[in-house]
């Protein structure tokens, strides 16, 4: 009996030092979180590191009270704009200077990760038709602000369809102009290795005399030397991702080329993006666009306020070859889509040349245009991720009537 009680009291002894030393171990930190910590910490610390400087990589420092008090304490009167992570307001600085305060909305490692990208990105760059990044806070501010040049006439979104578009209408010449200047931008940005990936109508700011300035680098990547792609978890504004991205987590700077095919729907159109009171095929605008190119339907996807019937050929011509471009650039596959300088150098062609040979898109070959309607009424529509994808290839030459729709382009969507 002795031996019994002996041997249980063992079995039972033993039982809870395994308990012990398994529950000491499930509570110690994953090297993934000990990673993310020690990375909020370098960028912690590289905010930090510039206390006691004017500058930071060329940006000017600014107080927290000098920029609360250019906004009046950041009255919500003087918001230009809202977005996924910030809020922009208008502000007026001690020197005089108009500018705009975008004010990061919690100061955790999501946020600051943003923060330092962009200024890492603005600080870097210098180009016309790109915003100029003024300068930032340092971590005496309890916010993560930073701050830009003010441009004053609104967003292309605003004046296509949004609150400007009922005053006045852009005639076809400034919209043209308006893509080649986003156009260089972005051909800018890829040959310094960044790729936007946030390219929209919203993103893309007009002065007083419509210049182009390209904003919002907070989603933007700097992109490796030698690489076909970098696999990344989709990012952007639905309505504008690369559906190849959007399914492979492939990014690209065809991407971008990708969302800027859908800015010159909207520049032809003057429709949003996504509309969900259009008929289901149709709620995204790139869906949308190759539909109506295709079917020659131009009275359904034109803007009626450019008159397109009535003008002359001249611009006929030119609407037609922005339109077969368009549909070129939103390619549901980044291999077929032409590069952003491909894209620059037809604009300018389509701009300077009277001359110049405008290939009718309308002329569709038949069976192209009934794969389009079957493949846009299915719901199995894919995008094979096994695509080769090269950082500057060649694009296949011709209209659109050498292209074929490869996957349903409302994949685009993000739910």
């Amino acid at each position: 009996m002795f031996l019994f009680i002996m041997i249980t009291l063992f079995v039972f002894m033993r039982g809870k030092r395994r308990h012990y030393h398994s529950s000491t171990t499930s509570f110690a930190p994953s090297n993934s979180h000990q990673n993310k910590n020690t990375t909020f910490q370098s960028q912690i610390c590289s905010l930090t590191s510039v206390e006691g400087q004017s500058s930071y990589f060329g940006a000017q420092l600014f107080s927290y009270k000098e920029l609360l008090h250019a906004t009046t304490s950041f009255d919500s009167s003087k918001e230009l704009g809202k977005g996924g992570f910030s809020t922009v307001y208008y502000g007026k600085l001690q020197d005089g200077r108009e500018v705009a305060i975008k004010r990061l909305y919690e100061k955790h490692n999501k946020q600051v990760t943003q923060f330092m990208n962009e200024l890492e990105i603005l600080t870097r760059l210098d180009h016309k038709n790109l915003v100029k990044l003024y300068g930032c806070t340092t971590r005496q501010s309890p916010e993560l602000l930073l701050v830009y040049e003010y441009i004053p006439n609104g967003t292309i979104a605003d004046h296509l369809h949004g609150i400007q578009s009922n005053q006045t209408t852009l005639p076809w010449p400034i919209r043209l102009r308006i893509a080649i200047e986003t156009a260089q931008a972005l051909v800018y940005l890829h040959a310094s290795d960044i790729i936007h990936r946030d390219v929209k109508s919203k993103n893309i700011l007009i002065t007083d005399n419509f210049t182009v300035k390209v904003a919002d680098f907070g989603l933007s990547r700097l992109f490796p030397l030698d690489v076909s792609h970098v696999s990344t978890t989709p990012q952007g504004s639905p309505g504008y991702v690369d559906p190849e991205y959007h399914q492979c987590y492939h990014l690209t700077n065809k991407s971008d080329v990708y969302s800027f095919g859908v800015v010159l729907a909207e520049l032809i159109s003057a429709k949003p993006a996504v509309d969900i009171t259009r008929n289901r095929q149709e709620i995204n605008l790139s869906s949308l666009a190759i539909n109506k190119i295709l079917q020659h339907a131009w009275d359904e996807f034109i803007d009626p306020n450019l008159r397109f019937q009535e003008e002359n050929s001249k611009l006929k011509d030119e609407v037609i070859s922005v339109a077969d471009l368009t549909y070129q650039c939103l390619q549901a596959t980044s291999s077929t889509r032409p590069s952003m300088e491909q894209v620059l150098i037809s604009l300018k062609k389509i701009q300077g040349e009277e001359n110049m040979e405008v290939v009718d898109v309308t002329k569709v070959d038949a069976a192209i245009l009934k794969e389009y309607d079957s493949l846009s009424s299915s719901d199995n529509g894919e995008i094979k991720c096994e695509v080769i994808v090269h950082k500057a290839e060649s694009t296949p030459q011709g209209s659109s009537s050498n292209y074929k729709q490869n996957a349903s382009l409302d994949q685009a969507v993000i739910e």
